[in-house]
């Protein structure tokens, strides 16, 4: 690992000087890719910069006790400080093996983000919208661009379904472990009696991909045109802007009537195509990887129950890996990160656990 670090801080150290050229400066391409690199190096780096400058300390100790010639008080802070040290570098050492696990290819893509209503009617739908609304003041708080792609409304103010993408830095990395089903106990508005009720909804974040990442042979699609509507009627629109794609050796269906162009709508559309495509192959070989290993935190599957959120307590618990808040009102208002980070660190630990065994 030491032989590996010391590569990477060497490289370091090339991209920093680099990047002080002026003929690298004015090559925004070369540029942008030494600061993408730089980018993922800096963490580890300086990790690896905490831990050589604690085994020093930890080396001087040692020397100085082996040495021998000390009073019983100095030798006391000196063994203090060789203990301590061995400690941190203990420490170090595994932040250092998580930090150098491979990174997930998809963790800077932008997503699609799907919401579908399940057990519950019109609560689940009334939750989807709760839901929806959560991840999009979660993504105002990380400057993220939010755009609904398709919805379908209903009269009370929820979302049979709705899909909308998430622009920015770093969204899949934080969004990717959404995936599955998500449950709710409260008092729907529509109770008269006051009873908890439980309702479902699923979700799922589609890394979103290019042309280049998914091959679609033209002659597997088929391109059907309709006319949007909202709930109720609402918002008709009186041409055949919807656009709804039918991908026929896999079945996948997707669907765009948000815009009032129907060639805007169909690029949004084949967006998705894209991504529920790709999502797919994902799909297969991570379940080839879960089934030798064991491990997954939770991705993709939309059938899991990985959420549970209890309005009468204020309580949220993710069942993935035990862990409960008691603050319900601020993690629906976007404060989610707590939650967030801890599957990405629980994630990695089971990653780094399965690499041990192998």
């Amino acid at each position: 690992m030491t032989e590996k670090l010391e590569i990477m801080e060497k490289r370091f150290c090339e991209i920093n000087e680099k990047l002080t050229d002026i003929n690298v400066i004015n090559d925004q391409e070369q540029y942008k890719s030494l600061m993408k690199e730089l980018k993922n190096l800096t963490p580890i780096i300086d990790k690896y910069r905490e831990y050589k400058k604690v085994r020093n300390d930890y080396e001087e100790a040692g020397e100085m006790l082996s040495e021998g010639g000390l009073d019983k008080e100095f030798k006391e802070v000196v063994q203090e400080q060789y203990e301590e040290c061995k400690k941190q570098m203990d420490e170090y050492t595994d932040e250092l093996k998580i930090l150098l696990l491979p990174k997930d290819p998809d963790d800077d893509r932008n997503v699609i983000v799907e919401i579908r209503g399940g057990a519950g009617g019109e609560e689940a739908a009334l939750f989807a919208n709760s839901m929806f609304r959560m991840y999009s003041m979660y993504a105002q708080s990380k400057g993220w661009k939010t755009e609904v792609i398709s919805s379908n409304p209903t009269e009370l103010g929820g979302y049979k379904e709705i899909s909308f993408s998430v622009e920015g830095e770093g969204v899949y990395a934080k969004l990717k472990y959404e995936s599955g089903v998500h449950r709710v106990q409260r008092v729907p508005e529509t109770e008269a009696q006051g009873r908890i009720q439980t309702s479902t909804i699923t979700v799922a974040v589609l890394p979103e991909v290019e042309e280049v990442d998914v091959e679609i042979n033209p002659a597997d699609l088929e391109f059907q045109t309709y006319r949007s509507s909202g709930a109720g009627g609402q918002h008709i629109n009186k041409t055949e802007s919807a656009i709804r794609i039918i991908h026929h050796p896999t079945g996948v269906v997707v669907e765009c009537q948000e815009e009032r162009s129907q060639y805007k709508n169909k690029d949004k559309a084949m967006k998705m195509l894209y991504s529920k495509l790709y999502e797919a192959k994902l799909n297969e070989q991570n379940s080839k990887i879960a089934a030798e290993r064991k491990i997954q935190v939770g991705t993709g599957d939309r059938s899991e129950r990985i959420r549970t959120y209890n309005y009468p307590q204020s309580r949220v618990t993710d069942h993935r890996i035990g862990l409960t808040l008691y603050k319900l009102e601020q993690f629906m208002n976007g404060d989610c990160d707590e939650v967030f980070e801890a599957l990405a660190i629980a994630d990695r630990t089971a990653k780094l656990a399965a690499g041990g065994e192998e």
